[in-house]
């Protein structure tokens, strides 16, 4: 693949994550706000600190402006990203068209980045968590992520070599199941945090982690969808003019008869 169609799929990627981060950005706000909101309140109201400092930064700028910059700009992020790994991917994984390889992205990504992590160290809303060990909540989460994209990259690699003698489907299945039982190990061997208060609403945290879950889900879809399409527009021949050229044959034949 030249440089200049690395260049037009990186600027379709981060495309293709803009479109994403916009829809992602409508169901944060509308799902996961008004968590944020009750999860705050349930804070102010059992917090003994009365005279707090001024904020830096209102509530009302952080969930607009600064939700909107955050998610926007991530999108566009891992929209290039992305476009990246399908540059190199495109006719390394099967016999696979751009529309099914970005599709088969986007599903990994959302598995490795985000739901296999989320797995262990799940979203928490304001008030859960104790302040002094969000740093090594965060570092341990990163961790989380590294580790399972990087044994999700070992088992593509491992089936890649157990397909000659087991076959595809044989292959697939049994560096699935190895990524499976290694994420796993590493998951019971890292530690875990149990800082959910007694009187936190089960309820509340279920679905501030379900909305986190959507927004998530939706950036990703979102994003596979939009970018399938544009790197099958950039990539295939379209059948259009195709047929186009065929008629005007046919129809030059048919006169010259």
């Amino acid at each position: 693949m030249n440089s200049i169609s690395v260049r037009a799929l990186l600027v379709r990627g981060m495309l293709a994550g803009l479109a994403a981060g916009a829809l992602a950005l409508v169901v944060a706000y509308f799902l996961g706000e008004s968590r944020v909101d009750a999860a705050i309140a349930l804070e102010e109201a059992h917090s003994h600190d009365h005279g707090g400092g001024e904020e830096l930064v209102s509530r009302a700028m952080q969930s607009t402006a600064g939700l909107a910059t955050g998610v926007l700009v991530f999108g566009v992020a891992i929209g290039g990203i992305a476009a990246l790994v399908f540059c190199y991917a495109l006719g390394r994984i099967g016999r696979f068209g751009p529309r099914a390889t970005a599709a088969l992205i986007a599903g990994a990504a959302l598995l490795t980045v985000y739901i296999v992590p989320f797995l262990k160290y799940p979203a928490n809303p304001p008030a859960v968590g104790n302040p002094d060990t969000i740093g090594r909540r965060t570092a341990l989460f990163f961790l989380m992520v590294a580790l399972s994209v990087l044994l999700a990259v070992a088992a593509v690699i491992f089936g890649k070599r157990l397909a000659p003698r087991l076959g595809n489907w044989n292959a697939t299945i049994t560096a699935s199941a190895a990524y499976v039982v290694v994420i796993g190990v590493a998951c019971a061997f890292l530690p875990s945090f149990d800082e959910v208060g007694k009187d936190f609403p089960a309820g509340l945290l279920w679905e501030f982690r379900l909305a986190t879950l959507a927004v998530q889900a939706t950036l990703w879809i979102t994003f596979g969808l939009v970018f399938g399409w544009l790197t099958e527009r950039l990539l295939v021949p379209r059948t259009d003019s195709v047929r186009a050229g065929n008629g005007a044959a046919n129809r030059a034949a048919t006169a010259a008869g």
